[in-house]
This record gives C-alpha cells, structure tokens and sequence, in this order.
C-alpha cells in the first residue's frame, strides 16, 4: 500500500476512534439543556464517518495531484486538522466543558477551511469532498454555542 492510501485510512481511524472513546455521553451530558433542533445522538456517529472517509479519499486524490514540493503541506493541513479534530471531543465530554470546546472550534473550523481552499488546487473534487465536513463543523459550532448559552456558566457554581 502507498503512503497516501496508508495515512489517510490511519488519519481518519485515528480521528474516529479517538472521538468516539473520548464522547461518553452520561448523565452529565443528558442533563444539558439543548436545543430541539439539536440531531438525536446517533446521527452523529455515521455522519463523521462518511465526512473523515470523504477527507480521506480527498487526501489521496490531493496527494495525486500535488507536486512533490507540495506534499508536505498537504500533510501538515491534514496533521494540523487532525490535532484540532481531536481536541474537541475531549474539551467538551471528557472536561465536560463545553465553553473550552467553543474557545476551540475556530481553530477547527479554520483547519478544515484551509483544507477547503488549499485541497483546490491540486484536485477540484478533493475540495468539494471537504465541503460536507466544513458544514458539520459549522453546524456543530453553532449547536455547541447554543450548548454553552443554555447552560453555561461552567467549571464554577454561578454567583448567586
């Protein structure tokens, strides 16, 4: 198997494996107050695994079409992704903060931007496969600020 095909099949079993043992959905979480709009719980699951399988295959399809000078930041998009990808789960269930987890989501959000704009360049349908990404992300964001406005303030009691 080439490197491509090998990083991205580890990328995105890294990124779903490592976000579905960091999400414990316990009683904490099915305490917050959320929004009706909010997806019901298994939905998110199959949703991430068909937006990290598309960033995959993008990853491979980009790496096709870069030049060799541009592989390495193909890479570090992707590297840069995966590190804020991964800091989200833990942020919002593990330290069940999800005001640190918002503080984050630009960071993600902007990784999977730059992976929008750069991936065009070395494949037009690499870009377009990241589009779906982009919009969960945007969609989360928005519900994890609903999440944080709901039933915030947290890490303290608030004054009384």
């Amino acid at each position: 198997m080439s490197f491509p095909i090998i990083f991205a099949v580890v990328w995105a079993l890294i990124l779903a494996g490592g976000g579905g043992l960091l999400t414990t959905i316990g009683e904490w979480y099915h305490n917050l107050e959320k929004p009706s709009w909010q997806p019901p719980d298994w939905l998110f699951g199959p949703a991430w695994t068909i937006i990290l399988a598309l960033a995959a295959w993008a990853f491979v399809l980009s790496w096709n079409g870069a030049p060799e000078a541009d592989r390495a930041l193909l890479t570090g998009l992707y590297l840069a992704n995966g590190l804020f990808h991964f800091l989200w789960s833990p942020l919002f269930f593990t330290a069940k903060r999800p005001d640190w987890a918002l503080i984050e989501v630009p960071f993600l959000w902007l990784s999977v931007l730059a992976l929008t704009v750069f991936l065009r360049e070395w494949s037009v349908a690499a870009s377009w496969m990241i589009v779906p990404y982009l919009v969960w992300v945007s969609f989360a964001s928005i519900l994890n600020w609903t999440i944080v406005t709901l039933n915030g303030p947290f890490g303290r009691k608030a004054a009384t």
